[in-house]
């Protein structure tokens, strides 16, 4: 049995964490401290570095509210980062230290947003088996609708004959560098009417976010007679195509514009990645779904993957003891 060091990160542990990222088996560019910065204004960061010895051997991005911490909550998933090397043991042993630290230092709980696992260069679910083991609750499920591309994906009657009509109507996709025309004139007024709400980014944190990682965000709008009329943000890891955004004009939506863009993502310019994730189409904390956005995603030929939240108390870093034979 090794014993393992937590700490929390520091500033100057900015290069190693990036370089420790850039070699796990189940991490994305999110993890990259530029990206997770972005928004430190509204997170109190809490990441954590899990040393054998001086070595890193995993990390776990995280921000802290109160008495408890988060797998942070700035990111669209998260959970413990380790490369392909550390064992299933080992990984057992390391969350009950990070368990133990935290409990130690009046951390009462830890929630955990998992990586669902088309994101992973491996198979890596071995936190799972310690969140089991540890006694962790489910506390939200959402269900994202994906495409595997390496197989074959058949349209709906309907989405073929939309896609013919967006056709006909001489829409336009082009890929754009500024985030302006669609934050303004599509997404921000969509979401304020639809659903009393905001982007998560705001247009000057895209546009940064954008500067920083110029080969995985982009925005690809759709027009009509030169006017922006839908368009989507993507956010394009190794394996994984993701929409962070999707939004049109509701009076175009039915002349086929979101249908023509998503049919010529899929099969043109994303036809090479692994996997298509349309993303969520859950609200209330996965406990609600918007059935005619999950109808719609699944019309492209999508099916259903799930992204797990679970709550641990720290206390139950015990029930890590005696596990090993």
């Amino acid at each position: 049995m090794k014993n393992y060091t937590v700490r929390p990160y520091i500033g100057n542990d900015y290069e190693n964490w990036n370089a420790f990222i850039g070699q796990a088996k189940n991490a994305t560019f999110l993890f990259h401290r530029d990206f997770m910065e972005y928004h430190s204004d509204r997170f109190q960061d809490y990441s954590l570095v899990i040393l054998d010895g001086e070595k890193w051997v995993a990390v776990l991005p995280a921000n802290v509210v109160g008495n408890e911490v988060f797998s942070h909550q700035g990111l669209t998933y998260g959970g413990l980062v380790y490369n392909e090397k550390l064992k299933l043991a080992s990984i057992l042993e390391i969350f009950k230290s990070i368990l133990s630290f935290l409990n130690e230092i009046k951390i009462e709980k830890l929630q955990l947003k998992l990586l669902p696992s088309i994101y992973h260069q491996k198979p890596a679910d071995e936190l799972h088996y310690a969140l089991f083991l540890a006694e962790a609750q489910l506390i939200r499920r959402d269900t994202l609708a994906v495409l595997d591309l390496t197989k074959k994906n058949s349209l709906s009657k309907l989405r073929k004959r939309s896609i013919q009509k967006g056709i006909s109507n001489d829409f336009k996709i082009k890929e754009v560098a500024d985030f302006e025309e669609f934050w303004n004139e599509i997404l921000i007024p969509n979401l304020a009417q639809k659903h009393q709400a905001k982007p998560v980014h705001s247009l000057e944190e895209i546009t940064k976010l954008k500067a920083l990682f110029p080969e995985n965000i982009r925005q690809f709008n759709v027009y009509q007679n030169g006017i922006i009329v839908a368009g989507t943000t993507i956010f394009d890891s190794d394996n994984v195509a993701h929409c962070q955004y999707i939004s049109g004009k509701e009076d175009k939506n039915e002349l086929g514009g979101l249908d023509v863009l998503f049919q010529h993502l899929i099969s043109e310019t994303f036809k090479d990645k692994h996997f298509f994730d349309f993303g969520i189409s859950n609200e209330n904390q996965g406990r609600k779904l918007n059935e005619g956005l999950s109808y719609w995603k699944e019309s492209f030929g999508a099916s259903t993957m799930v992204q797990d939240f679970y709550e641990v108390a720290t206390i139950n870093f015990t029930k890590l003891d005696n596990i090993l034979k």
